[in-house]
C-alpha cells in the first residue's frame, strides 16, 4: 500500500478532492487498490493525472491509461494501482465507492486542510 500512499498524496499535490485508497487484494484479482479522486474541472482533472504520471515516471510507467481525450474520468492502472480520477459530476454518477462497498477505505487528507483540534474546541458551523 505504499505506492497507493504515495500517489494518493501526489494528487493532493494538486488539489485532489475526496482522495480515498480502497483495499480490494482480499476482494479481487485484478488489482490490490483503487484510488479514487476528483476535481473539480477538467483541467484540474488533467493536472492530477500529468502530475502522477510525471512523478512516477522514474519509478514505473502506466501499464494502461485511457480517458484523456473527455476528461471526465481518466483511469491510470499501474497494476497493483489502479488511479481512478474523476471529474465531480462524473464521480457521483459512476459512484465506484458504493460499488466497492466491502473493501477498507482509507481517506487522505491534504495537511493543508485537516482540523486536528479536539471536537470539543471544533466550531458547529463553518467559520
Amino acid at each position: 500500500m505504499e505506492m497507493a500512499n504515495h500517489i494518493g498524496q501526489l494528487a493532493l499535490e494538486k488539489k485532489a478532492n475526496d482522495v480515498q485508497i480502497l483495499d480490494v487484494h482480499k476482494l479481487t484479482s485484478i488489482t490490490d487498490a483503487f484510488i479514487i479522486c476528483s476535481g473539480s474541472s477538467d483541467t484540474q482533472v488533467k493536472a492530477i493525472a500529468d502530475h502522477i504520471l510525471d512523478e512516477m515516471a522514474p519509478y514505473e510507467k502506466p501499464w494502461h491509461k485511457e480517458g484523456y481525450e473527455s476528461r471526465e474520468w481518466i483511469l491510470l492502472d499501474y497494476v497493483n494501482v489502479v488511479i481512478h480520477i474523476f471529474h465531480d459530476s462524473a464521480r457521483k454518477y459512476y459512484d465506484l465507492e458504493r460499488l466497492w462497498a466491502d473493501a477498507e477505505i482509507t481517506v487522505l487528507e491534504d495537511d493543508d486542510t485537516r482540523d486536528d483540534r479536539p471536537e470539543s474546541e471544533k466550531p458547529l458551523f463553518d467559520e
